[in-house]
This record gives structure tokens, C-alpha cells and sequence, in this order.
């Protein structure tokens, strides 16, 4: 590749394993930039939600909330939110169900007081020692209320929902889209609801848009659903290994696992460092 390329990282799984960057991985960040490349994550994470020794490799940007939010050298170019009226319904209807959430922001996350509590049972089981899902990450960051109808969020996160994250998309009504859990053992009772329209793909042409970039100079790698759009939009692609066949079925290339250190693999393999 003999053109600058944005380079586009999913955090959990294809960045970092189990929360932890694979020096590798961070050396590749580095090399890339130094090559005259910009390197992004683009997380499913609110911005609240990304750890300081993460953010310490050195990035161009940041698109976070699985694209409703976007910040490059300290400038906000994006950031998505509920209309208000949307998110009254989506907090009726959440509460009337009883369900387990949290409501993301990039300043912070919110819950109901007792939310941690019903995090870490929901959480419990589901992951090997060292491993929690980015559970520690949402804590540090919980703000809890006993009125949360006065909070902005762009995310909601449900677990230990007594209906089917799908079911609740429904009843809350249009403009809302839901996205299962990544770890399937959790089963359909943990998920996001979204605003539709919203996705990784979105938050890359904002950054595409901002500095000049063509589709062709756009290179993303993924592991998850919400990196769908993401890995179609760009135009060049790699999946990691294990993905979703969906994802498979887009992508350009295959890369390792970050527990390989497969990042830094590919990054050498596609000319980019």
C-alpha cells in the first residue's frame, strides 16, 4: 500500500484480549502511524468506557459508541444521542419490564442504584479468571440515580432482561434497532438497543469526510456483529479469525486473534507498517 490509509480497530477481541493489548499489537499501532498512516479504535465502547493504558498506545482517533461518537486529535466531529422523546420511552418501557441496563455517554455511564450488583450476577460464570467482559470498566464509570430521565445517552446495554432484547426493540417502537450479545451463552435476555442509522461505518465516513480519504484508503478489522457494516464499508477488510460467518463472508482477509498477536501480522502482511 502505497497511499496513507485510516486504519480502523475493533477493541474487544480484535485489539485487545480480555481488555489487555498484546504488545504486538501496540507496536503495530505505533509502526503504522509512524509510516504516515492514521490508526483509529472504532469500539462498540463508549468513550467513559476505555481504559487509559488502552488509549496509551497512541491513537489518531477515537470512534466509539459503535458510531455515534467520533473525536480525532481532541476534536468532537460526532456525538449521537437519543431525542429526548425517544429516550423517555426507552426507560418506560425498560422499567416496566424490569430490566437490568445501564444508559452510555461518553462522560460516564448510568443506572439505577443496585444496577452493579445485577451486572456482576449477570456477568457471573460467563468468563475464565482475568476475563469479565469489560464489567470493571462499566463500574469505575457508573454514575447511579434513582431518576435517570434526565440523563443524555447514545447507548443503552440491557442484561438480565426478563423479555427478549428484541422483544423490548419492538415495543419501544421505531428508530430503535437490537444488537444480541457477542457471548452467546448469555442468550437473548443481554444486548443493546440502538438508535438506527447508527454503526461503525457511519463514524468511519465522518472521519473519511473530515480529512480527504476515499473509500480505497479505508481499512477496518473486526470480530463482532456491530462491525458488520464496518468491515463492508471499508476497502479493505479483515476479519479475525472466528468471527461470525457473516463477517467472514465480507471480509477481504483473515487475521489471528490478539491473544497471537494477529494485528501486527496483518499490518505487515497488507504493507502497513
Amino acid at each position: 500500500m502505497t497511499q496513507r490509509h485510516a486504519i480502523f480497530l475493533d477493541f474487544d477481541g480484535t485489539y485487545a484480549d480480555r481488555g489487555i493489548a498484546p504488545a504486538g499489537h501496540v507496536e503495530a499501532v505505533r509502526a503504522a502511524r509512524a509510516a504516515g498512516n492514521m490508526v483509529l479504535l472504532c469500539t462498540g465502547r463508549p468513550m467513559s468506557m476505555l481504559p487509559d493504558h488502552i488509549l496509551a498506545a497512541g491513537f489518531d482517533g477515537i470512534v466509539a459508541a459503535a458510531g455515534g461518537y467520533v473525536e480525532v486529535d481532541g476534536e468532537v466531529l460526532l456525538d449521537t444521542r437519543f431525542p429526548a422523546d425517544l429516550a423517555a420511552t426507552v426507560l418506560r418501557v425498560l422499567d416496566a419490564h424490569d430490566v437490568g441496563y445501564i444508559l452510555a455517554a461518553p462522560e460516564a455511564v448510568h443506572g439505577l442504584p443496585g444496577v452493579d450488583e445485577r451486572l456482576r450476577a449477570a456477568f457471573a460464570g460467563h468468563f475464565t479468571p482475568g476475563q469479565d467482559g469489560g464489567l470493571a470498566d462499566i463500574i469505575a464509570n457508573l454514575r447511579t440515580s434513582e431518576d435517570l430521565s434526565g440523563v443524555s445517552f447514545g447507548q443503552v446495554t440491557l442484561f438480565d432482561s426478563p423479555v427478549p432484547v428484541t422483544a423490548l426493540a419492538e415495543e419501544i417502537g421505531d428508530g430503535v434497532g437490537a444488537l444480541p450479545s457477542s457471548v452467546q451463552a448469555m442468550g437473548d435476555s443481554v444486548g443493546e438497543i440502538y438508535l438506527l442509522g447508527v454503526h461503525k461505518a457511519g463514524g468511519m465516513e465522518v472521519v473519511a469526510e473530515r480529512f480527504g480519504l476515499e473509500r480505497q484508503q479505508l481499512v477496518a478489522f473486526g470480530d463482532g456483529l456491530n462491525d458488520l457494516e464496518m468491515l463492508e464499508h471499508a476497502g479493505v477488510s479483515v476479519a479475525i479469525e472466528g468471527s461470525p460467518p457473516e463477517l467472514l463472508a465480507v471480509a477481504h482477509h483473515v487475521a489471528a486473534g490478539p491473544e497471537e498477536e494477529g494485528l501486527a501480522a496483518a499490518f505487515a502482511a497488507l504493507g502497513l507498517t
